[in-house]
Parts: C-alpha cells; structure tokens; sequence
C-alpha cells in the first residue's frame, strides 16, 4: 500500500510526525511525505526533530499572500504530486486550509482520503475561521476518519457522512509523550534547556502565553494585552509569551506589551523547547487547539481565549476553562488560579481525555485492516490509560 501524508504548517507537522514514523516501520506500506512549507523555519524544526525526510516540496508560501491563494497553490501542487505517485491513500490532518486543499486534489483524483484528527466541530462556521469550514470539508470527502474522542465520533454521525469512523486518540498525545520521554532520559538535553533560558525566575508562578487565532485579530487581541499588562504588574509572576510571527499578532502584542515588567516576549519555540516551557508553567493562556489537547496531559490547567472550543472534553473535565479575549473575564480566571491554591490543584488534575500515546498505531491497523482497540472503547468501559515519563513534571517553584 502507498501512502502519501500531506501537511503544511509546524502543528500539522507535530501532530503527523509519530504516524509517519509508524507508517516508516511497516513492511507493507511504501510512506511518501509532502510538505507543502508554510511557516518554513518552524515546520523545518518540527522535521528535524522528529527525523522525517519530506519527498516533495510544495513552497507555497509568498508575501501578504490570500486565503484563496495559498489554497490554490496548495491544491494545484498536491494534484501534481498525486498524479505522479499514484497513491492508495491520501493522509491529511485537522482543519487547515493545506488539508482541505490536498482533501479535495485527492478526491478529484478519485484516490481516498484519511482525515486524522477528524469530526471536530464548534457549530459556528465563523469560529474559527475558516478551520470550522475546512474540517468539515475534510470529513465530507473523507474514506476513513480517525476521530480522536467519543465527542468527536459521535459529531461525524449526526452528520451521516459516508466514511468509516474509527477512536484513535489523538496523535499529538503521541508526539507529546515521546518528547517528553526524550527530555526526561537526556540529562544533558535537560541541562540545556534550562541554560538557554537563565532568565526564568523559579521563585515567581510562569504564566505561558500562545495566541494566533485570526478570529481575534484586531481589537481581541488588544483585550488580551491589556489583561496581560495588568497581570504583569503582579510581583509574584512572570509571563513568557512566545509571540507569532503573523504581523496582525506581532505589531499588537509587542507595542502593548514591550515595556511590561517580568514579560519576556521571545521568539517562537521549538517543540522541544515549548513542550519544557509547558512543563513549567503555572497557568497556560491559549488559543491554540493543539495546546488544549497537551497541557492537560501534563497536568497544567488552562484558559482558552477563544468563545467557543471544539475540544470540549477538557473543559467538561474540569482543566480547561473558556475566557474568550474579554480583558476582564482573562484577568479574573487568572487571579483566581494564581491565589486560590485548592482551586488550583483541583484544575490541575492529571487526566488524558485525547488519546493514550497509541493512536499512530490505531489508524495504521485500520488502514491495513487489522482488527483493533479503539481508544474510546477503553474510556467508555473504565479501562486505566497508562501513565508515561509524560506526567512527570519538574517544580514551578
């Protein structure tokens, strides 16, 4: 069987790395990787880390480029792609506009797709946007659709789509526990990493900060500044926010935010590095899907920037909590975390609602065929997930 994985941007690339490493591995599947180089610093890291050799090479990226752009070079280059390597699958991930394009070049091609990370969903076309658009999209044209929870399978069946649904789990819990396993048997990786950072106060609470939504472009993420600026004036605390290189987040955080006390606006992370920063952290502040499925895997409560979220088995858990970008609602859900010791480690609970590190595993059996457990099987009947070296996480001070 030939499998051609497809994806763009640096939380594709994390979230595809640990099933092409499995597809690698199987004797009967010939994997071919196509990249289509958005964000290319960030998604060249990801590449490295991770050891994945991309096949082909879209370079899709120009200046102030369009939505609609981007989108048609992305499908043009894939179908070039497709049409020279025949493949029997086409493997996208999530809701972006890379994976609707390559969803929709494979389909036109009549060659079937597998949608990982499928049936996701907020309801509102509008939030986010257009990724709510684009996943649907996806798993309407989808042969297999590699839903991550029992939410998210049973969103793809009142919808009645034609594919086939199976519980994986989501694969950014394998990435993540991998790389923490990595940083946790590497002494001399971990030394490093607290090296490259010597300006972190271990005896002030870190509040780590992501945010690149455009939903909140404009006044959203004026709000969020301001909530941030206040919080910053607390002695007790330090912010760290890696700022996106998009200019709509970068002008507005770093001309709100760059006389800040103890708020360190730094550069985007390597995974590696991001994923030791999470495990840090006091709070974490985000609009990021990806880190909405981590933190709670590493026990790190989170506010979600956003008005609606489709990961809801988080919140309904309890460790992750709906602030949108209201300058009052982000300061107050805050306070409360950094002054409210029991409050906090109520939130902190150490549950795994997206996955067990296993889904790569899962989606190659049921590419291949092979009879398997899916993870919202184990969920629903009570089964214990394993712990990792994942869970395991150094003092805030």
């Amino acid at each position: 069987m030939k499998i051609l994985s497809v994806f763009g941007t640096r939380p594709e690339a994390i979230k595809m790395a640990p099933l092409v490493k499995v597809l690698e591995l199987t004797p009967s599947i010939e994997s071919l990787v196509c990249v289509t180089g958005q964000h290319r610093q960030m998604l060249d890291q990801v590449m490295q880390l991770f050891q994945i050799r991309a096949d082909f090479d879209l370079a899709v990226m120009q200046p102030n480029q369009t939505l609609n752009g981007l989108f048609a070079r992305a499908m043009s280059g894939v179908d070039e792609v497709i049409a020279k390597v025949r493949p029997d699958v086409v493997l996208v991930h999530g809701d972006t506009s890379t994976a609707c394009a390559c969803a929709l070049a494979a389909f036109h091609r009549r060659v079937p797709v597998g949608h990982v990370e499928a049936g996701l969903r907020t309801g509102n076309l509008s939030m986010p946007f257009p990724e709510e658009m684009n996943r649907r999209t996806v798993d309407g044209v989808s042969e297999w659709m590699f839903a991550p929870t029992l939410t998210s399978k049973a969103n793809l069946l009142r919808e009645n789509l034609q594919g086939r649904i199976h519980i994986t789990g989501n694969t950014v819990i394998d990435a993540l526990a991998a790389t923490c396993d990595t940083l946790h048997s590497n002494d001399t990786l971990a030394a490093q990493m607290h090296a490259n950072y010597p300006w972190i106060d271990p005896s002030r609470k870190l509040i780590l900060v992501t945010g690149h939504r455009r939903e909140s472009f404009g006044d959203g993420f004026r709000s969020i500044c301001a909530a941030l600026a206040e919080l910053s004036k607390r002695p007790d605390v330090q912010i760290i926010y890696p700022v996106h290189l998009n200019p709509a987040v970068r002008d507005v955080v770093m001309s709100s935010l760059g006389q800040c006390n103890r708020t360190h606006l730094i550069e985007p992370l390597d995974y590696l590095d991001f994923v030791w920063m999470m495990q840090r952290a006091h709070i974490i502040l985000t609009d990021s899907g990806g880190v909405q499925e981590e933190a709670p895997f590493l026990g790190k409560p989170v506010l979600v920037m956003r008005d609606v979220t489709e990961r809801p088995e988080a919140v309904a858990a309890g460790t992750v909590t709906i602030v949108g970008t209201s300058t009052l609602r982000i300061t107050e859900a805050v306070r409360r975390l950094l002054d409210d010791a029991p409050y906090h480690a109520s939130f902190s609970r150490r549950i795994n609602p997206y996955g067990d590190g296993k889904a790569s595993q899962r989606i190659v059996s049921a590419l291949m065929g092979r009879n398997f457990r899916e993870f919202g099987a184990a969920v629903a009947d009570g089964t214990p997930l394993p712990s990792t070296h994942a869970m395991s996480m150094d003092s805030d001070g």
